[in-house]
């Protein structure tokens, strides 16, 4: 996927695009490279624009998570989500696309330059107006109450559990996502001591396949361990 400048020129295997030439063009439409390979102008997902087209400055969370963490923790139109940290603000766009129309994403960060950098982003999804940012260390604490979900995707995720138990209403949601096996332990054990149920704890590994007749195979890479994935409900 490109953002499309006036007057730049892209260039890939099948030859080069002006951008002029795209610009004023409807989706769907067709245009040819300078090769004459004809092109297709197509819609991008939400998956093409955060990922693609979004600036990092932190380690992000993999579609294939934040997808299960959405499913699990039951975040729909109308969702009230708690999420720390923020980072580039990858998981907080997703979210808050998720949340529309009538939903909001309580974000916190305390790093306000990545603040800024999630700002940014998420306002290029058209979908900050579902997103109250809050540069707050939430150790400290989460200010909002019966909240239908919390996220954590922060180092120490165990410190905020208990914050994270005061916040949810019965029957919430908390998802948290850590790389490490000695992060996953304690947080199931602060989980469990708060007084969370129905704990679990899961990884995802993700393998595409090469398909052609008679020769179809795992393709040589795959995206292994990304992190562990932790769910809990407040009862």
């Amino acid at each position: 996927m490109v953002k499309v400048r006036k007057g730049a020129k892209y260039s890939f295997n099948e030859g080069v695009i002006s951008a002029d030439e795209i610009i004023g063009k409807a989706y769907g439409e067709s245009l040819r490279t300078h090769l004459g390979i004809e092109c297709k102008l197509m819609r991008p997902t939400l998956c093409d624009i955060v990922y693609s087209a979004f600036e990092r400055r932190t380690q992000v969370i993999y579609p294939k998570d934040a997808a299960l963490i959405i499913l699990k923790a039951g975040i729909g139109p109308g969702s009230r989500v708690v999420e720390a940290g923020t980072g580039s603000g990858f998981l907080t766009a997703i979210l808050a696309h998720a949340v529309r129309p009538s939903g909001t994403v309580y974000t916190y960060e305390i790093r306000r330059e990545f603040l800024e950098l999630a700002k940014t982003n998420v306002a290029a999804l058209g979908v900050d107006s579902y997103v109250v940012f809050k540069n707050k260390d939430v150790r400290e604490g989460i200010d909002e109450r019966e909240v239908d979900a919390v996220v954590l995707d922060m180092a120490d995720p165990w410190e905020v559990v208990n914050h994270a138990f005061a916040s949810l209403r019965s029957g919430g949601v908390l998802a948290c996502f850590v790389p490490t096996v000695n992060q996953l332990e304690r947080t199931v054990e602060k989980a469990r001591g708060v007084g969370f149920v129905m704990v679990e704890a899961e990884e995802l590994l993700l393998r595409k396949y090469k398909v052609l007749r008679g020769e179809t195979r795992p393709e040589m890479r795959m995206v292994g361990h990304t992190g562990y994935l932790i769910f809990a409900r407040k009862p």
